[in-house]
């Protein structure tokens, strides 16, 4: 796309938008937004993906390790030329996250303390850079999970993070109010390689798994609504209920 042609868009940062989920939400979203995409590794190899979505809106790709002692700095670094190049940010997702399997009696000091880096420290440090960034009305949202409302067995340290995670959305609420607005969406089944759709979707009162599109909507829903923030969106299609 011609530089030019996306200036009337609105600019959506993607922190962890290069595999899986955030692929698929970066494609969709770029049909309505320019898009600032970050990701723990090399973007040399998404050459043709970057080109896919140059096609349709303004991209900036930027590489955040959530693993990198001199994370902050980069983060504060690269936010602060995009604000001089006038980009501000209309919503924040924070999609970037692990899901490590580890059932009780085996953690360790080393694996609790890389899970939680991934899933809880890194998303924080990277709301609290980016916030500043946000234009006025703008809205940071978190993806969480269904495990806050019942934690997996088999990932315990992970379902932790994201109650975690959950427990900042009303904090950070009110620390940012009035100017910008947060909100969490605890995701269900969504892209389940490997696993069974029939399956998982009779465990929900709608009968089927999620989609990108599904949760791109609610993404979509949240930063269009001025009155809404402090919340958790549940997005499962009633598994809860089933």
């Amino acid at each position: 796309m011609d530089k030019d042609a996306g200036e009337d868009r609105d600019w959506w940062l993607l922190v962890g938008g290069r595999r899986r989920l955030g692929r698929e939400l970066a494609r969709i979203l770029a049909r309505r937004h320019n898009l600032v995409l970050t990701t723990s590794g090399s973007w040399e190899p998404e050459a043709d993906f970057v080109s896919e979505l140059s096609k349709q809106t303004q991209v900036r790709c930027l590489l955040w390790d959530g693993s990198s002692p001199g994370l902050a700095q980069t983060m504060m670094a690269d936010l602060a030329a995009l604000g001089a190049a006038g980009r501000r940010l209309n919503s924040c997702v924070l999609v970037a996250g692990t899901f490590p399997e580890a059932p009780l009696g085996q953690w360790d000091a080393d694996g609790l303390a890389g899970t939680w880096q991934v899933n809880l420290t890194f998303p924080l440090l990277a709301a609290q850079a980016v916030a500043p960034l946000l234009a006025d009305g703008g809205c940071l949202q978190f993806l969480l999970d269904t495990a806050i409302h019942r934690p997996f067995l088999k990932h315990l340290p992970y379902s932790a993070a994201k109650a975690g995670l959950a427990a900042m959305v009303p904090g950070l609420a009110r620390a940012l109010a009035p100017r910008v607005r947060v909100v969490g969406h605890a995701l269900g089944t969504v892209l389940i390689a490997g696993h069974d759709p029939a399956g998982l979707a009779a465990h929900s009162l709608v009968q089927a798994i999620g989609t990108p599109e599904d949760l791109a909507r609610a993404l979509e829903f949240a930063a269009e609504s001025p009155y809404l923030t402090g919340e958790v969106i549940t997005l499962d299609g009633g598994t809860r209920w089933a």
